[in-house]
């Protein structure tokens, strides 16, 4: 495999799963996609040794036929694609480049045809990689939860491309300084409050500048830290004032932040961050969407972990399905051994019942497309 690439300082992280597949420098597979490295000296030894192969993303194009096959729209396997997607959207706005809006669409349909035909699977991903995300990683997530929520609240098919677009870009100015402001445990200095109050209309500019000119997108981008009761900045607009597509993107971005761990913060658990949700509805935003959200997710959201009735702890990985479900693969026995094999359960049978969600401080490795079901090919060497 001559595309493989040597992985970045900071790529990977104790306690949360490989984003893709590690292969060795002849092209061996080290680990697959969903292991979950336990130490320091694993970390060591994948930057010195190991290598990934960065996934383009096939955008089909106007004359190819659709397809309506789930297991090729698989956003675990595609994951990897995502990722050097939007790293090539953003390396093109920073260049100056004009294929960026072009970029920015593909991935953003890329994501559009994961949430509509596997949301399940989409919505896992961002909880199954929400334990210490990198920026690129909270943008895919935001873009995701976009799709979900705006559909849920029934906002025009035809503005959701844009509002995608919009969470794939509004933060293109933060992300050079991001993770160092998710690890930055002391109070911001007045500079680095500066950088985040105008990063809205910087990202704008840097779009401008590459020939972009839509005036939704741009207006997504600039409303989309201001608040319903006039808090927000940078213009303090309030109620109607505020653009739905902007609160779905704020929605989305608080979500992220309360299940992603901080350097002077915990993680929220699910069942809290659905609270502090709930809260929204007073006059944050529009309450129509903090309902939204809380429906999508439902109790347990599928990527959660959870120990059932009787005793085995699993994933969820489907939500309820009329009057069965939520659906878990069980991947702990009663004892605490792994079984071989994933076993599905459905929660709504007794003795199958979801009696707490796991907050294990390193969540097991797993194999993620195997889990959801999907079809997986070797690659040819």
């Amino acid at each position: 495999m001559s595309n493989l690439v040597r992985i970045a300082p900071g790529a990977l992280t104790i306690g949360r799963p490989l984003p893709w597949d590690v292969y060795d420098a002849d092209g061996n597979v080290l680990l697959c996609q969903g292991y979950v490295i336990q130490t320091d000296s694993q970390l060591e030894q994948l930057f010195e040794r190991g290598r990934f192969e960065p996934r383009v993303i096939e955008v089909p194009q106007e004359d190819d036929e659709a397809s309506g096959d789930e297991a090729d729209c698989n956003p675990f396997a595609n994951y990897p694609g995502y990722l050097h997607g939007l790293e090539k959207a953003l390396a093109s706005t920073a260049a100056g480049e004009p294929e960026a809006r072009k970029h920015f669409q593909d991935l953003a349909y890329a994501l559009e045809q994961a949430c509509i035909k596997a949301p399940d699977s989409a919505l896992a991903l961002v909880h199954l990689y929400s334990v210490g995300p990198t920026i690129h990683e909270q943008i895919i997530f935001y873009a995701i939860l976009c799709q979900l929520i705006a559909r849920q609240f029934g906002l025009d098919e035809q503005r959701i491309p844009t509002l995608t677009e919009a969470a794939l870009s509004a933060n293109l100015a933060l992300v050079p300084v991001a993770d160092k402001l998710n690890a930055f445990n002391k109070v911001l200095s007045t500079e680095q409050r500066n950088v985040i109050r105008k990063h809205p209309q910087r990202s704008i500019r840097a779009l401008n500048a590459v020939g972009i000119d839509n005036n939704l997108l741009f207006t997504i981008i600039a409303q989309h830290h201001e608040q319903a009761d006039g808090r927000g900045y940078p213009d303090g607009l309030s109620g109607a004032d505020i653009r739905p597509e902007s609160e779905i993107l704020a929605l989305a971005e608080r979500y992220v932040a309360m299940i992603t761990k901080r350097a002077y913060r915990k993680r929220m658990n699910v069942t809290a961050a659905r609270k502090l949700i709930a809260s929204l509805a007073d006059g944050t935003f529009r309450p129509a969407l903090p309902k939204a959200l809380l429906h999508i997710l439902g109790e347990y959201p599928p990527g959660t972990l959870v120990r059932l009735e009787n005793n085995e702890v699993g994933v969820i990985t489907r939500r309820p399905l009329r009057a069965r479900g939520p659906f878990v693969q069980a991947v702990f026995d009663p004892s605490g051994n792994s079984y071989e094999k994933p076993l599905e359960r459905d929660t709504s049978m007794s003795g199958f019942n979801v009696l707490a969600i796991e907050e294990p401080d390193i969540i097991p490795s797993m194999d993620f497309s195997q889990m959801w079901g999907y079809r997986v090919d070797v690659p040819s060497r």
